[in-house]
């Protein structure tokens, strides 16, 4: 009878076991199932693309209105390489087409009114990845690159106080005059864009040596080869960024960058600090949209700046009150330089650090200073 009923109890375990078993099967066909459905749907929207498939280019490729000569197979060649070692980085990628909808709509209307080709705003993308404070090791600085000697030129100021070659409307517009006065010495794109990365001169030499003015069958260094393909290869990704797995939500872009500008004019160098409590933000924040203001203070006279947009009223009803007890107060003073002083000396004279007095006027060991300017005393 014992050995019965251990024979009941052994069966129900093994029927229980099976039926577990069952159970257990099923729930991972189920899910696997479920995985493989997801899975497809998944590979579908976001699965990025092979590498292979990113540089067969199936359409025309065109810059400024001029096709690429793809059916070349060393033009081919060079921008196979551009467009991988630019998917090859793409957090910076992602970074060039966040900042591309943060500046490219007042960079389009800038080269728009100069009435030249919307593919010119890549060009800044190469230079800059879209960043103001910038600077190459043989400085070039800003959104375009700009040499302080080509800055001045096409009219931007560029002094101890400002920089404008970091201020995206004048260096856009700057940058256009070249580019445009560029194009009127090539009439080509290809060689007016090469020119501007080597300049027009050395690129005119090359056209003489080499006898040929066709930019794919020039023998140029290897920066500016690569620059042009560059510039193209940034275009094609930025202007198909799904192709390359790049899937952005409208969330995902930075906003329009917008503003309201208000001009100050002072007679003495005015604190920045004072400008940011005008307008109810911080100086951090006046300096980043302001980005070609150098130091602390702006500089005696006109100036325009940019504040967050809808504060212009809030700025305007606190500035004169704010002025008013920074002119009557003993935040500091103006030091007007006279013959034989230099900086010790003036530091000496007020009693203040040497290294002090450098920091409040954005100056250098090194700075010269000459009888006339004007230098900031800040109170201890």
């Amino acid at each position: 009878m014992e050995f019965k009923n251990n024979n009941k109890q052994i069966g129900i375990i093994c029927l229980m076991r099976l039926v577990l078993y069952c159970w257990c099967v099923f729930f991972a066909i189920t899910l696997s199932s479920f995985a493989d459905d997801t899975n497809k749907i998944y590979s579908n929207e976001f699965e990025l693309p092979s590498l292979i498939e990113c540089v067969r280019f199936s359409e025309p490729l065109f810059f400024c209105g001029n096709q690429v000569p793809l059916y070349r197979q060393d033009v081919r060649e060079r921008l196979e390489k551009e467009v991988l070692l630019a998917l090859w980085d793409r957090p910076q990628v992602i970074l060039w087409i966040k900042r591309a909808s943060k500046y490219f709509p007042h960079m389009e209307k800038i080269i728009n009114q100069a009435d030249l080709p919307d593919d010119l705003k890549y060009v800044a993308v190469i230079e800059s990845g879209l960043r103001p404070h910038v600077s190459s090791h043989k400085g070039a600085v800003g959104y375009w690159q700009f040499m302080r000697p080509t800055g001045k030129m096409y009219g931007l100021k560029i002094n101890y106080k400002i920089d404008e070659r970091r201020n995206l409307f004048k260096s856009t517009r700057s940058a256009c005059k070249y580019l445009k006065e560029l194009n009127r010495q090539f009439d080509d794109w290809f060689l007016s864009v090469a020119a501007y990365n080597m300049g027009a001169r050395g690129l005119k030499n090359q056209i003489k040596v080499q006898e040929t003015d066709e930019f794919y069958s020039l023998y140029l260094s290897e920066e500016t080869q690569r620059y042009v393909f560059k510039i193209i290869a940034a275009k094609f990704i930025m202007e198909n960024p799904q192709k390359f797995g790049f899937i952005f939500q409208k969330q995902d872009y930075y906003p329009v960058f917008e503003f309201d500008k208000i001009n100050i004019n002072s007679s003495r160098q005015l604190p920045i600090a004072l400008v940011a409590k005008a307008a109810g933000v911080s100086f951090r924040t006046i300096k980043a949209m302001n980005p070609e203001l150098r130091g602390y203070h702006l500089a005696q006279g006109k100036n325009s700046i940019l504040v967050p947009k809808g504060l212009i009223q809030q700025f305007e009803a606190r500035f004169d009150e704010y002025f008013a007890k920074w002119q009557g107060s003993d935040d500091g003073k103006i030091h007007r330089v006279r013959t034989g002083e230099n900086l010790a000396l003036i530091a000496k004279k007020y009693n203040v650090r040497l290294s002090s007095l450098i920091k409040w006027n954005n100056l250098s060991h090194r700075s010269i200073i000459h009888p006339g300017d004007e230098l900031i005393i800040e109170a201890n």
